[in-house]
């Protein structure tokens, strides 16, 4: 019994360390990204160009038929929260697959890829376990909300609600 109590109390303890970071790493921070114009970009200066703003942060991919099932509800956010800064991170395999996803999906905001997928070490760096993922960081470049995916908009509205 104590080793089922002890491991339930691990599991809790680094859920709840995972789902609190109010700040991202330093390896996150100083990954590039590839912008639509074929330049690379560090993450930090991604969120630098957005200082003093909320930003909606999405990790998704044109192949992920969730982030394609989730496609209103963000577009729905961008309605309601006009003032927010949107950032989409996609983890698509491909630069060509990524862009025709950014077209197709009329998805309005900043986007980079990601240099090595799901894998990689900025996906590493940022606990990614699952797309569509987002991330809210607030006015000061905390992290408000750390971990939600497609079916946590009412968390996801809720924070951005409170930052307002």
């Amino acid at each position: 019994m104590k080793q089922i109590l002890l491991l339930l109390i691990s599991i809790v303890t680094f859920s709840c360390a995972k789902e609190g970071k109010t700040e991202f790493s330093k390896t996150a921070l100083s990954e590039t990204l590839l912008a639509t114009d074929g330049s690379q970009v560090a993450f930090q200066d991604i969120l630098k160009k957005h200082k003093g703003k909320t930003i909606v942060i999405e990790v998704w991919a044109s192949w992920c038929g969730d982030c394609v099932k989730a496609m209103p509800k963000i577009k729905e956010l961008q309605a309601n929260n006009p003032d927010v800064a949107y950032l989409f991170i996609s983890m698509d395999k491909t630069a060509d697959k990524w862009k025709v996803g950014i077209e197709k999906h009329e998805l309005k905001g900043d986007h980079f890829m990601a240099n090595d997928q799901m894998g990689g070490v900025f996906a590493k760096a940022i606990d990614l376990d699952w797309i569509p993922r987002y991330i809210i960081v607030d006015k000061t470049g905390k992290i408000a909300l750390y971990r939600a995916i497609e079916t946590d908009f009412d968390t996801i509205n809720e924070t951005l609600e409170n930052l307002k």
